[in-house]
């Protein structure tokens, strides 16, 4: 028996899923690593801790098969945005990386858009000037010291988002590559070639040395060195995370959409092989690129904090023990109390684009319980969906049928019945959650004709359950007014606050 590895390097733990040909899972590990914080705002990875936690994954899974069954080939999707410089010669990472929910480049940033580069950022990328992406990010670390920039001018210093690096210790330091997805999540790829575009370089001074050639996100790239059991196996998938869900979710056809609600939740839109300029404050990115193919486009809208915001009830509280006890712990109330919560712990993404909000929690009295805080928390991951997913729908001039979901969180069924309420649209969850994982292997599958063609995948059954709207629209439209009286509060108070 062959199967397909997928690698999913996520924000705060990496996984390893082997796939069957029908894309169900014959065995799956997972493991947390650290999250540093330096200073408010920072967020920083140890890229040995990104790698160690991989390998270790790796390890657990292929330790389950049995003779006779193998890996045909390998997918890796990854958290994008976060950016990594290391010794091309050595491999020693500098420094640590930087989280894509990193805040420290906001005043570049600032600069950016006073000085009119917003348009030009648009047109060439389908971003938008915040420190969410990786181009300021590696300007900042070239320029903590003159050594450094010169070392990287001269080609002896290597960039890469996170499936760079996996690749690059992966084949044993031969290929230093990235995808047309991951690249097109930095501020330094045009849209329209796909290629890295000069005058965004010259813009953030990014020396082309130190870049990462970009690859097809279904093809080829390398063979895996030093790992028992992997040895010669290709790497044939590579997606930034969004993308590989979209992927998974088999959203082919433009006008399909889903939303991942992993530790940010990330709504998707496939918009076909021309990307769209948004009206509405949603980014264009490339959605895939299959081996020779033209590039597939999406729009995107990013909600920072999801899933996130109920680690922090269990890490930063102490409310629950588990993620899983927020949706009980939720459910131990019949409705939010009046409190409204706006998790803006890294600022707040699409639509509103504000790095300097911050988290607010409104409505308290002596009767809110535990439970009333929890349900707010869970509240506002489906609020700031709908705020992205209504920007998209003012975008496409057509209301969304439905919405695919997947991700942690999309397990949750008071979320995911809350989400159908506000959205009054049906929300659909598959069976098999891991879509991000599943995508990857897809991409990687195809690649090496594993999998024949998309047309098959489309068939694949699917057991999916449906969520749909019970709340009227009045009750549930009166909840979002007073939620985003909360977020202009979030926002007014870090301006008041700001030195």
């Amino acid at each position: 028996m062959r199967y397909l590895l997928a690698l999913d390097q996520g924000t705060t733990s990496s996984r390893a899923i082997l796939f069957r040909r029908d894309g169900s899972v014959r065995a799956v590990a997972r493991q947390e690593y650290p999250q540093i914080y330096p200073q408010p705002g920072w967020v920083e990875h140890r890229p040995d801790d990104i790698l160690h936690s991989q390998r270790q994954v790796i390890d657990t899974v292929l330790a389950e098969l049995s003779a006779g069954e193998s890996v045909v080939a390998v997918g890796i999707t990854n958290q994008r945005e976060t950016t990594l410089l290391w010794d091309r010669q050595t491999g020693a990472p500098i420094g640590n990386a930087i989280v894509w929910q990193d805040r420290r480049t906001a005043d570049r940033c600032d600069r950016l858009a006073r000085d009119g580069y917003g348009p030009l950022i648009a047109e060439r990328t389908g971003l938008v000037p915040d420190p969410y992406f990786s181009g300021t990010k590696l300007e900042w670390l070239l320029d903590r010291d003159a050594e450094t920039r010169s070392r990287a001018e001269n080609g002896d210093l290597a960039f890469g988002t996170v499936d760079s690096w996996l690749i690059w210790n992966l084949t044993g330091g031969e290929r230093q590559v990235t995808d047309v997805t991951n690249a097109s999540r930095t501020l330094l790829m045009n849209l329209h070639t796909p290629d890295w575009d000069e005058e965004m370089l010259a813009l953030l001074r990014i020396p082309r040395a130190v870049l990462p050639e970009i690859v097809a996100s279904s093809g080829i790239v390398g063979e895996i060195r030093g790992i028992p059991g992997l040895a010669g196996v290709p790497i044939a998938g590579i997606a930034g995370d969004q993308q590989a869900a979209l992927f998974g979710q088999r959203c082919f056809e433009p006008g399909m959409a889903k939303n991942t609600y992993g530790t940010g939740c990330f709504l998707l839109m496939n918009t076909g092989e021309t990307p769209r300029r948004s009206e509405n404050g949603l980014l264009t990115t490339v959605a895939w690129r299959l081996g020779e193919e033209k590039a597939i486009y999406a729009q995107e809208g990013s909600v920072f904090i999801a899933g996130a915001v109920v680690q922090w009830l269990r890490d930063g509280l102490g409310l629950i023990s588990t993620s899983a006890d927020s949706e009980t712990l939720a459910a131990s109330v019949p409705d939010n109390g009046g409190v409204y919560f706006v998790p803006a712990f890294s600022g707040l993404g699409a639509p509103t684009w504000d790095p300097y909000a911050r988290g607010t929690i409104v409505g308290l009295t002596r009767g809110t319980t535990a439970g009333h805080i929890a349900r707010a928390a869970l509240e506002a991951i489906a609020f700031q969906s709908y705020d992205v997913l209504k920007a998209m729908e003012r975008d496409a001039g057509t209301p969304l049928r439905e919405l695919r979901v997947d991700g942690g969180a999309s397990r949750n069924d008071l979320l995911m019945q809350f989400q159908a309420d506000l959205l009054q649209t049906p929300v659909v969850r598959p069976a098999m959650i891991e879509t991000t994982a599943l995508g990857a292997a897809y991409l990687a599958g195809l690649a090496v004709g594993f999998l024949p063609d998309r047309a098959e995948l489309a068939e694949q059954p699917g057991n999916e359950q449906r969520f749909l709207p019970r709340r009227t629209a009045g009750e549930t439209e009166r909840m979002y007014a007073a939620w985003r009286e909360a977020v202009d509060r979030s926002r007014d108070w870090a301006r008041q606050a700001a030195p």
